[in-house]
């Protein structure tokens, strides 16, 4: 297993503790690292943060400085597996109604005004508040009422078990903001409890993260300061490796990773939860039949998707790749391509001349995007599916997703340890996301809800069997692959950790020597 890697069965323990109580006290443990506690780590990346709001955060850059300046009530370990974050313990009544989080004591935010049960019961009232936009609100679905009975108690009050939610809460999507802040003062400070603070940004150039001195972990961050440097072009960042001027980058193009390493850098390969994927909006146009949408899965032959933009670097996935719950591609509708079966569906959809479907694609954000883009368009062409590709800059490709001002977008989607995270804010149709993803209906809802409603995990697979099958019968969207991050260290860094959910959380424990 290369350096990183995460096992199937660290994954799978992360679901493990679902509603269970917790009494550890500390967060997630500190891999060791080195003894540096100064100094400047500059990370090379390709994009600037869209927004500084952590609850509005769907692009990859933005949720991975968030992830250094703000806290969660829970934590993901470099294993996945649910620990305590800001949530020091938690505890689940007998009858699952009820969620107790003991709050940890003494924390602070950047400016120094101390975080407690007031502070987070105002952000998760927020974050189920309809007119807050936040992106997470589906995974509080479950929740009717929060209660701060003292400073450092929360009391969670639920319509019925809810297994999903622990892990929920973990991500930065639920950070804990104070009370006393809005969307507009955070875009432009930060007020967080994580281990950095915003020091310095310059607009589509650098944003600096400054050590918290105050930070409640364990260990205090290694480094004085984490500067991420936006440099567009991967081969541009390997290039600044090389020369000295950065000293982590994380890349998405395999090609780009083998001219990394060699001399004084170091490349780790790590196989990731996310999922490239074209979507398929079923509300707009031609995509509205079923039938249309059959057909441009059969069309596409998605080995050859990995192979020209990954160079076979992944592998083909269904719907779920969390490995405690992983999707088996090869129950779909048309597992291998079609093209005889692809032209049946157009014809029963009364389009055997062909369609076109605007198609939005986003570059700048991760490497292998336009390729995958070129490549589905020449596939389905033969099908007289015609794709008209618009390629837009980050920021815009994420305004136009959020908004879901698209008929197809092809993208690479974050995934989760649990199924219920990935997909229930898109699938269902009280999703705070549905209108991205296009597609619900009475059967998925059901499903959904009996997913979280039980812990035991032989029930929960065959549930999500059933919520993969209903996506792939219907066409929601065509997964393609899963692939990996490709982590590229000088030799003076030690202490990271790559995460296969992407995570960069473990900058607090990187030193340079």
């Amino acid at each position: 297993m290369p350096r990183g890697a995460v096992s199937a069965a660290g994954i799978a323990a992360a679901l493990s503790l679902a509603l269970t109580g917790c009494s550890s006290s500390s967060g997630p443990a500190a891999p060791k690292t080195g003894t540096g506690t100064g100094g400047a780590l500059v990370v090379g990346v390709t994009s600037d943060p869209d927004t500084l709001f952590p609850w509005k955060a769907t692009q990859f850059q933005a949720v991975n400085v968030l992830q250094n300046l703000y806290g969660t009530l829970t934590e993901f370990d470099k294993d996945l597996n649910v620990v305590p974050g800001l949530a020091e313990s938690w505890e689940a009544a007998g009858d699952g109604k009820r969620l107790t989080l003991k709050l940890r004591q003494g924390v602070t935010f950047a400016d120094g005004s101390a975080f407690d049960s007031k502070d987070a019961k105002a952000s998760l009232d927020k974050i189920m508040d309809e007119k807050t936009a936040a992106v997470a609100r589906t995974s509080l679905a479950s929740v009717k009422s929060v209660e701060a009975p003292d400073a450092s108690t929360v009391v969670l009050e639920l319509t019925g078990p809810d297994a999903a939610l622990p892990a929920n809460l973990a991500t930065v999507n639920m950070a804990m903001l104070s009370s006393d802040d809005t969307e507009e003062k955070l875009n432009a400070t930060p007020n967080g409890t994580g281990p950095f603070t915003l020091g310095k940004r310059v607009a589509s150039q650098s944003i600096t993260l400054a050590r918290n001195d105050k930070y409640w972990g364990p260990e205090k961050p290694k480094v004085a300061t984490v500067e991420f440097r936006v440099i567009p072009d991967e081969s541009s960042i390997v290039s600044a490796m090389q020369s000295g001027n950065v000293q982590l980058a994380v890349f998405n193009d395999p090609l780009v990773a083998q001219t990394a390493q060699g001399g004084t850098v170091t490349v780790a390969k790590t196989p990731q939860l996310n999922y490239h994927v074209l979507q398929l909006n079923a509300q707009k146009g031609d995509l509205k039949d079923v039938n249309v949408r059959l057909a441009v899965q059969c069309a596409i032959d998605r080995k050859q998707v990995l192979d020209t933009a990954a160079l076979g670097e992944g592998e083909v996935t269904g719907p779920i790749t969390a490995p405690a719950f992983k999707s088996d591609p090869n129950k779909r509708p048309c597992p291998a391509r079609d093209l005889a079966k692809a032209a049946e569906y157009l014809g029963k959809a009364g389009k055997s001349g062909g369609v076109t479907i605007k198609t939005i694609v986003s570059q700048g954000e991760y490497a292998t995007s336009v390729n995958e883009a070129q490549n589905l368009k020449a596939q389905l062409a033969e099908a007289k599916i015609n794709l008209e590709l618009e390629v837009l800059e980050s920021g815009a490709f994420v305004d136009r997703w959020v908004a879901a001002d698209f008929d197809a977008a092809v993208a690479l989607n974050g995934g989760r340890p649990d199924p219920d995270g990935s997909y229930g804010r898109y699938f269902t149709s009280e999703g705070n996301l549905n209108k991205v993803a296009g597609y619900s209906s009475p059967e998925l809802d059901k499903l959904f809800a009996e997913g979280k409603a039980t812990t035991d995990q032989a029930r929960r697979k065959a549930i999500y069997d059933q919520v993969g099958a209903q996506l792939e019968d219907n066409a929601a969207w065509i997964w393609l692959f899963s692939g990996y991050t490709y982590t590229a260290t000088a030799q003076n860094v030690q202490g990271f950790v790559p995460m296969a959910s992407g995570s960069l959380q473990y900058l607090r424990t990187t030193s340079v020597g």
